[in-house]
């Protein structure tokens, strides 16, 4: 996976990862109002295919899609790129900007403490 989604096409792969696996038609209707035409996400659906994020049956004259890499792998591989684009890298500077920008209560701050520790690597 070497690209990023871009909005629309971010906004089809979440109803796919939702639905597990869709036609066109089952896109459609989860769409908000005006909807596109069936051509226009049937093309964004070829499109999907073609950067490897979406794969397909084939069943009758129709595809059924599905996602071939989840939610969380997109996710780890995105912020990975916001991490290395924005932070140079570093965790420390990309947890720094959020922790400044959000307003946190103490309670997700602990939360946030005790994911760390668990997560903290033993030498």
């Amino acid at each position: 996976m070497e690209k990023e989604l871009t909005r629309v096409e971010l906004q089809l792969m979440n109803i796919l990862w939702d639905k597990k696996k869709a036609f066109v038609n089952d896109i459609l209707e989860e769409l908000p109002e005006p909807k596109p035409a069936y051509n226009t996400i049937s093309t964004f659906m070829r499109i999907l295919v073609n950067k490897g994020f979406v794969q397909y049956t084939t069943k009758g004259k129709s595809h059924e899609y599905h996602p071939s890499i989840s939610r969380e792998q997109y996710l780890d591989f995105f912020m990975n790129g916001i991490k290395e684009s924005f932070f140079s890298g570093s965790f420390h500077s990309m947890i720094s900007f959020f922790a400044k920008k959000e307003s946190m209560s103490q309670k997700e701050i602990d939360q946030l403490m005790q994911m760390l520790h668990e997560n903290k690597q033993t030498p």
